[in-house]
């Protein structure tokens, strides 16, 4: 069992940034890819960003490519994501999310956090 707590959303003007934190607990943390999906009002959940349990393969999704940059540290059971250039069209609820599986969809998360709410404003 994995328990996901995220932190570091708010209110940022278009071209700042923001750093999202995913504190997790319980074990085997280090095994898991952890990622990052978020959820627009009247929007399905998506993809943003994922990293492998040893933190040498990051994927992002194409509309945060060279803005958004996914990182971990095991021995702090943290992954960050670091969020730069926001445009109003990153206003989303963020999720941490944990799995054990080689892709990333919503499908195949194993474990959520609750979300952590980022508003870009224009």
């Amino acid at each position: 069992q994995v328990q996901l707590v995220e932190s570091g959303g708010g209110l940022v003007q278009a071209g700042g940034s923001l750093r999202l934190s995913c504190a997790a607990s319980g074990r085997s943390f280090s095994t898991y890819a952890m990622g990052w999906f978020r959820q627009a009002p009247g929007k399905e959940r998506e993809f943003v960003s994922g990293i492998s349990w040893s933190g040498y393969n990051t994927n992002y999704a194409d509309s945060v490519k060279g803005r958004f940059t996914i990182s971990r540290d095991n021995a702090k059971n943290t992954v960050y994501l670091q969020m730069n250039s926001l445009k109003p069209e990153d206003t989303a609820v963020y999720y941490c999310a944990a799995t054990n599986a080689n892709t990333w969809s919503v499908r195949s998360v194993d474990y959520w956090g609750k979300g952590t709410l980022v508003t870009v404003s224009s």
